[in-house]
């Protein structure tokens, strides 16, 4: 009677826990790692709300980003691939299999482990920055595609979001 009674209570224990874990994330609570996701036809928003940026082609960015670099714009694409740690990065193309862009998030806000493939809608500004070997050695532990320079730098066109908006 007494471990029929100790592991009914434990089983119960786990599943509150488990709830109150889901239930911190769908409300937006902040969580060191970003939970994986199982969205259908929804847009999940992150960060800030869109405002009413300009929007803009990523293919023109990438032609010249010098003349985007600092101004807020919003931007739409695909991730082709993201932070498997905590969900703090992504790397978003035109279309599948194009040039990306990668894009932080400041550990403001975090997407789904599992977000390459889904759409997005984006917020911020971009940057033209040269990344220390340090910080391209860790990002590419995490899966980032960089083009590294001889001394193991990496210049790169980021994309500092304040906001998204995911979907399928």
């Amino acid at each position: 009677m007494t471990k029929k009674f100790v592991a009914i209570l434990l089983a119960a224990s786990v599943m509150g826990g488990t709830a109150l874990a889901q239930s911190k994330h769908k409300m937006g609570g902040k969580s060191k790692m970003a939970a994986k996701t199982s969205m259908k036809n929804e847009v999940l928003k992150k960060g800030a709300p869109l405002g009413t940026s300009e929007m803009v082609n990523l293919a023109d960015v990438l032609k010249d980003p010098s003349a985007f670099a600092g101004k807020k714009v919003i931007i739409e694409g695909v991730i082709e691939r993201s932070c498997k740690t905590m969900g703090c990065w992504m790397e978003i193309a035109i279309a599948k299999g194009g040039e990306t862009v990668r894009t932080e998030t400041k550990h403001k806000f975090f997407i789904p482990l599992d977000a390459a493939g889904m759409k997005i809608k984006a917020e911020g500004a971009f940057e033209v920055k040269t990344l220390s070997k340090e910080e391209a050695e860790h990002l590419a532990s995490e899966g980032a595609k960089l083009k590294l320079n001889a001394d193991g730098t990496a210049t790169e066109i980021s994309f500092v979001a304040t906001g998204v908006e995911l979907s399928k």
